[in-house]
């Protein structure tokens, strides 16, 4: 693994600068004409060399900034598993990578096998786009089993699997029904007007039922109306206002059989 490697070769170097200046100054090796000079001199420059390197490799190689520098997840994530995790709340580390801060992100994971942890990441956030890892917001995670208390925010770009993961922890949860997953797997996709919106007031695992009326286009460019209902969590709502279009999935056999298609992060 490079980051191991770099790391370790910046301990084994800065252990060698160190042991030899100790070295040096311990057995007198200085002129000995000129006292002090056994731990002054040109024996302090491998020393003051190693320490800030190996300061800058151990900052570099943390994994929020190494997936800022690669685009990637580090190596033991990209083979782990995919869950939902739900923010708790952020707070900055104090690293920077070209000015965009390094976060740590509190997190509350689900998984598609019914496992629930507590956990946190940390990212390198373009300052742009902080305001988005809101508490509450919904994010694609990937998680090594038996090492739960660390994930990192998924990068693969799988938005299918991501979304495939959440439908099924919305089973799970009951607010999705086989029925409507049918659906979300093999609907013709559409979009949607919102034309109205309801609030029965209805609320499951932290989620509010919303009864939505949409005028749905479909691909030849005719439409029609629908009714459906959707638990979503509260940062969510603001996708289905009144006058929001949204991507939809219906079944062209059955149209009153819809279900919305939201952002897996919001």
């Amino acid at each position: 693994m490079i980051r191991t490697a770099l790391r370790s070769l910046a301990l084994l170097a800065l252990l060698g600068s160190a042991g030899y200046y100790l070295w040096f100054g311990l057995t007198n090796q200085g002129d000995d004409d000129l006292p002090g000079m056994s731990w002054v001199g040109p024996q302090m420059v491998p020393l003051m060399i190693a320490l800030p390197v190996t300061i800058m490799i151990f900052s570099f190689t943390g994994h929020g900034v190494m997936t800022a520098l690669t685009g990637r997840n580090s190596a033991a994530f990209r083979r782990g598993q995919l869950g939902v995790g739900t923010v708790v709340g952020t707070s900055p580390t104090g690293a920077t990578v070209n000015d965009q801060p390094e976060l740590r992100i509190d997190l509350t994971v689900r998984t598609a096998d019914g496992l629930q942890f507590a956990s946190h990441a940390r990212m390198v956030v373009p300052v742009t786009e902080v305001a988005a890892l809101r508490p509450g917001a919904v994010v694609p995670v990937r998680y090594v089993p038996g090492r739960i208390d660390r994930v990192e925010l998924d990068l693969s770009g799988d938005a299918a699997r991501a979304q495939d993961v959440m439908n099924q922890i919305a089973l799970q949860q009951g607010t999705l029904d086989p029925g409507r997953l049918e659906v979300a797997k093999r609907g013709t996709p559409a979009q949607g007007l919102v034309r109205a919106l309801e609030v029965p007031g209805e609320i499951r695992d932290g989620q509010a039922r919303l009864d939505i009326t949409l005028l749905v286009t479909r691909p030849d460019g005719t439409t029609f109306e629908t009714r459906v209902e959707k638990f979503v969590p509260p940062h969510m709502v603001a996708h289905v206002q009144v006058g929001r279009i949204v991507a939809v999935r219906y079944l062209p056999e059955d149209e009153s059989r819809l279900v919305l298609s939201l952002p897996v992060n919001g």
